[in-house]
């Protein structure tokens, strides 16, 4: 009469057995802690202000309209630590109202994108054939005025490409390149840095350089940054030594971002 409870300590016995057995971890549910870029798409920013929203930075909505969160501090009276609040209206040029103006894209409208053509003729090499640096027209000095279009794109690394470009919602936002600790990260264009640090989650030790009104690049998971923010650098600068910083490997992960939008660093960087 008791055999059915015997079978049943039994079997959980040999249950307890297999997990103390098991070899891989049991799962772990990640926490949200902020957005990091891939929460954002590929929609883009258009018009002069910003709703802020739940988990945004002044850092994140820098990045994602195209701007210099020190220009976005200054123009909202924004003091360090620079702390917003969802709801709150962000002007992004000085003149702006504190009216958003719709994004195109969210209103179903897609803006055309006239600056250096490569984004509407991504088949085409917009900068030339061969070699690293490729010239395609006068930019005037390099300090105090950006320029409407940029001269000359650089490989940010002599390494090779490990993962490329993709635009899907999860895909990856531009270029990954292999790489040791200490190899060299390169100025994709000249510019201005507007951002050093690890704010922006997901991307470790990183830089964000502005090269013109529309158009940004980023280096992430830097070992150290050689530049400091504002500072005007040349096409093919060193500005950081690779790292594994905010990732599990050694490497530069490189995007450019035309107003906010990530768009395929292939489409700009000269072939080799």
């Amino acid at each position: 009469m008791k055999m059915p409870g015997l079978v049943f300590v039994f079997v959980l016995c040999l249950n307890l057995v297999a997990c103390s057995n098991r070899s891989a971890p049991a799962p772990v549910i990640e926490l949200y802690q902020g957005k990091t870029f891939r929460d954002f798409t590929q929609k883009g920013f258009s018009g002069n202000a910003y709703t802020v929203k739940k988990g945004d930075t002044l850092y994140s909505v820098a990045w994602y309209t195209g701007n210099d969160y020190q220009d976005l501090a200054r123009i909202n009276n924004i003091s360090a630590p620079y702390n917003i609040f969802p709801g709150q209206d962000l002007r992004l040029k000085t003149s702006a109202k504190l009216i958003p103006a719709r994004n195109k894209t969210q209103a179903g409208r897609t803006s055309k994108i006239k600056a250096n053509q490569a984004v509407d003729h991504p088949k085409k090499q917009a900068y030339g054939k061969s070699g690293k640096i490729v010239n395609t027209g006068s930019l005037g000095p390099i300090v105090g005025k950006f320029p409407k279009q940029i001269s000359s794109w650089h490989w940010p690394s002599n390494n090779r490409v490990v993962r490329g470009f993709s635009a899907k919602n999860q895909g990856n936002k531009g270029l990954d390149f292999a790489g040791e600790i200490g190899s060299a990260v390169l100025a994709a264009a000249k510019g201005k840095v507007v951002y050093t640090g690890s704010a922006l989650r997901g991307f470790g030790k990183l830089i964000i350089v502005k090269h013109s009104d529309a158009y940004l690049s980023a280096y992430a998971h830097n070992d150290q940054i050689l530049v400091k923010e504002q500072q005007w650098i040349k096409a093919g600068q060193n500005i950081a030594s690779m790292g594994r910083s905010g990732t599990d490997k050694v490497k530069l992960h490189f995007e450019v971002r035309y107003k906010g939008k990530s768009v395929d660093p292939l489409r700009y960087l000269p072939k080799r």
